[in-house]
């Protein structure tokens, strides 16, 4: 399992095999057995592998070809509804209808989606995380039906890899790492944590390729600007009221 875990891979191509109902379910499990708030399991996994609907969500993933290409696609949702519906039914009032259970909820989801994509590598298959989830929650909303009290938090498409790409680097553990208690970083150690990176001929490229001087100036200007981080919080945070999620009144 260890290497597993070393030598993950984002895997954008698939093929067009099936995965077994048998194979996906023993995956789920091992996704449901992560850890999570209270043992509360307040998330939801909604599997898609009806084309039409994977059409949908391509739609709403940016075009992205795995959402169809890959067999299935997992949806993890914070989900207060089917806890908040028990709790009734046993007599019992919720108070889950603010942000910090709407936290609490998306942590638990994240937990799980974070199972299955290590038991699916275990299993050959190969997986890539789509951060157009939270991007584009009202449209997901819409598309899988989802109720009040249930967010899309994060989605993995999961199939047999159709690539073998290279590991993508990572920071140094001492970039990462605070011993003890947080040491606040100074230039020189920022320089240190970003050094190699900054040195690699793949980002190299990218910085010329987009005219910059920097590759951070690639991340604030080209990948994740101020103007789509503000417009795609307001969204994510409509989405969030509107399931449910913002009463936060005593």
């Amino acid at each position: 399992m260890l290497d597993t875990l070393l030598q993950h891979r984002t895997i954008r191509k698939y093929k067009t095999l099936p995965i077994s109902e048998a194979e996906l379910n023993e995956i789920l499990e091992a996704g449901i057995r992560a850890s999570n708030t209270g043992n509360m399991q307040v998330y939801s996994i909604v599997v898609t592998t009806d084309q039409t609907i994977k059409e949908k969500l391509w739609e709403c993933h940016f075009r992205q070809e795995m959402v169809r290409q890959a067999p299935v696609v997992l949806t993890f949702c914070a989900d207060f509804n089917r806890f908040n519906k028990w709790c009734r039914l046993r007599n019992a009032e919720p108070a889950y209808d603010n942000f910090l259970s709407f936290f609490t909820a998306a942590i638990d989801a994240l937990l799980v989606a974070q199972n299955v994509a290590i038991a699916a590598e275990d299993k050959g298959l190969g997986i890539c995380y789509l951060g157009t989830t939270i991007y584009m929650a009202h449209k997901i909303v819409e598309v899988l039906n989802l109720p009040e009290a249930v967010v899309p938090v994060t989605t993995l498409v999961v199939g047999y890899p159709d690539e073998m790409p290279g590991l993508t680097d990572r920071l140094p553990l001492s970039a990462v790492v605070h011993n003890q208690t947080y040491h606040d970083y100074t230039p020189e150690s920022i320089n240190r944590a970003y050094e190699r990176k900054e040195n690699l001929p793949f980002y190299k490229e990218i910085v010329i390729k987009n005219a910059k001087e920097t590759l951070a100036q690639v991340f604030t200007d080209i990948r994740y600007t101020k103007a789509d981080n503000v417009k795609f919080s307001q969204l994510f945070l409509e989405v969030i009221k509107k399931q449910g999620f913002m009463n936060n009144q005593l």
